[in-house]
């Protein structure tokens, strides 16, 4: 299991399972029983709270108790870390592409310069 020290592996890792991105898209939607969150999922109620403690260990989800509820919320801020790191790189590739896009153009015009050079001197012999 990652290391309680790096946030980011957490949350990675927290992420990686399916069932728990299907629990984090559902709670984006607002708070929910942990009865509500395991109900579409063919599981026990214990799978279900270990995907419900990884997400609270990664700071994605936090719990609470209301009466003899028990209800979970997201929270932004672990999901906001992630996608801050994901944006370093996001604009890395972006910019190699404009600038692999701005290299095609530039080779595709000058060969279609040296194409139409050609022709004219074709014509002119």
């Amino acid at each position: 299991m990652p290391s309680s020290t790096d946030p980011l592996s957490s949350i990675f890792a927290a992420l990686a399972d399916p069932t728990r991105r299907a629990i984090l898209a559902r709670l984006s939607e607002g708070g929910a029983s942990v009865g509500e969150l395991g109900r579409p999922f063919d599981m026990s109620a214990p799978a279900i709270s270990k995907h419900l403690r990884v997400l609270a260990d990664a700071g994605l989800i936090e719990r609470e108790v209301s009466a003899r509820w028990r209800i979970c919320h997201l929270r932004a801020g672990a999901l906001r870390d992630a996608h801050d790191w994901l944006d370093a790189y996001r604009r890395h590739w972006e910019g190699n592409l404009d600038r692999l896009v701005e290299f095609v153009e530039r080779t595709h015009a000058a060969d279609s310069a040296k194409g139409a050079r050609g022709a004219t001197k074709a014509r002119g012999k």
